[in-house]
């Protein structure tokens, strides 16, 4: 399984742990990832694949067109209960 733009992700480490994240740009073993909020789409967090939890969702987002309320849209669609 691999982590892609659009992939859905749970952060294992640092100051995010546990919080839900989406992929909107990989780079070698790194992925960039927000969340809508706190982590907006203009400022992404860049974070190690080893650190990210895969989870079994993805959606097809076009990484240059994506906003905020897009994300936070698409993460509390996967939020579990």
């Amino acid at each position: 399984m691999e982590i892609t733009v659009g992939t859905v992700v749970f952060s294992k480490a640092g100051r995010d742990k546990r919080k839900m994240l989406l992929v909107i740009k990989t780079y070698g073993n790194y992925a960039y990832v927000c969340d809508g909020d706190l982590r907006k789409v203009d400022k992404p967090k860049k974070k190690k694949l080893i650190h990210l939890q895969r989870t079994n969702y993805t959606e097809l987002i076009d990484p240059d067109n994506l906003t905020n309320s897009q994300v936070r849209g698409i993460l509390d669609k996967y939020k579990p209960v």
